[in-house]
């Protein structure tokens, strides 16, 4: 069955950089719509950034210092996270869907990992 794997979950210092990574089986990144999104205890889970070929979109919250790429050859997709605050503390899950618009809506999604762990202390 398909599979999305995230890794690269730590505790960093505020301002410090983590990069997470999302591996996909049975299903090919190159052609899907793939996304990250966090959650909280409490809260919605927040899309952060998406990707689709050449497409781009990241929540008002994290541009600029964060960067969504894929190495199409490893079938990875990953998030560069720099400038990291105490707000970005949450479990990190990827998405992968097939979704006509590849955005931020969780609707859209079909595949999702089982998340990994960011803490950032002040």
């Amino acid at each position: 069955q398909v599979q999305l794997v995230e890794s690269g979950g730590d505790s960093v210092q505020t301002g410090g950089s983590l990069t997470l990574a999302c591996a996909a089986s049975r299903i090919s990144t190159s052609d899907r719509c793939v996304g990250w999104f966090r959650q909280t205890p409490g809260k919605e889970r927040e899309g952060i950034a998406s990707i689709r070929w050449s497409t781009i979109v990241y929540a008002d919250s994290v541009k600029g210092r964060f960067t969504i790429s894929q190495d199409n050859a490893k079938n990875t997709v990953y998030l560069q996270m720099n400038s990291l605050q105490p707000e970005d503390t949450a479990v990190y899950y990827c998405a992968a869907g097939n979704q006509w618009v590849c955005d931020l809506r969780k609707a859209g999604f079909d595949y999702w990992g089982q998340g990994t762990q960011v803490s950032v202390g002040s």
